[in-house]
């Protein structure tokens, strides 16, 4: 058996019967949180070239993506055999250069065909419709809500009733970098006091304030 496959034994294993109690509670959401975590402390490693806990935390990040598969194998939704053929279908569909006939020379070129190549795949007319296509949608909380009001502003999009226009312009004349550090810090550690989840709790009204500006270009009032 490769080591791969042992690792997801495990993994089955504890998620099954007589397993892991806490694995066993795990969902795909409360997974999120350890998934950051992962991939900040491999990229830590990465900014250090520190080869042997990189390879550590690269384990780290794999039992990450082997868990979400094994939750979504135990719904009967996909597997881990799944995911890498899907991915694997994708690398070659986007370097025809590579795998086919159309050699191209530069990385400028590379990108240019990756993108139009990936405007012709399924889902990629209805994501291009959409106001905040720019947006990776699950960067860190603080840069996802610091892009979309970026995008609000940049597009002159309407807002909502979730978004206060006016107290954020005067919010902004009384910061400086070491207020908002402090009002930052605090409203973390009350957040942990109070059993709650700013990482997960910001990303949620960030998102639905995108959601609601789309509905407002949508169906203007």
């Amino acid at each position: 058996m490769s080591a791969l496959a042992e690792l997801r034994q495990t993994i089955a294993r504890l998620r099954g019967p007589g397993g892991c109690p806490w694995d066993q509670e795990q969902t795909h959401g409360s997974l999120a949180r350890c998934l950051i975590d992962e991939c900040s402390e491999l990229l830590e490693t990465i900014d250090r070239l520190d080869m042997p806990h990189m390879r550590e935390e690269l384990g780290d990040v794999l039992i990450q993506v082997i868990f979400h598969a094994q939750l979504a194998e135990e719904r009967g939704l996909f597997d881990l055999e799944d995911v890498a053929r899907e991915v694997n279908e994708k690398l070659v569909r986007r370097h025809p250069h590579v795998f086919g006939e159309n050699r191209l020379e530069t990385s400028d070129q590379v990108i240019t065909q990756w993108d139009a190549i990936k405007a012709t795949e399924k889902g990629a007319a209805a994501k291009a419709a959409r106001l905040f296509k720019d947006l990776p949608p699950r960067l860190p909380s603080l840069m996802f809500a610091e892009a979309v009001w970026k995008q609000i502003q940049k597009k002159n999009l309407p807002t909502g009733p979730t978004v206060d226009a006016e107290a954020i312009a005067g919010m902004g004349e009384m910061l400086d970098e070491v207020e908002l550090g402090r009002r930052l810090f605090e409203l973390a550690a009350a957040a942990r006091a109070k059993g709650l989840d700013p990482e997960g709790a910001l990303r949620l009204h960030a998102t639905r304030v995108m959601d609601e500006v789309e509905k407002n270009v949508a169906s203007p009032a």
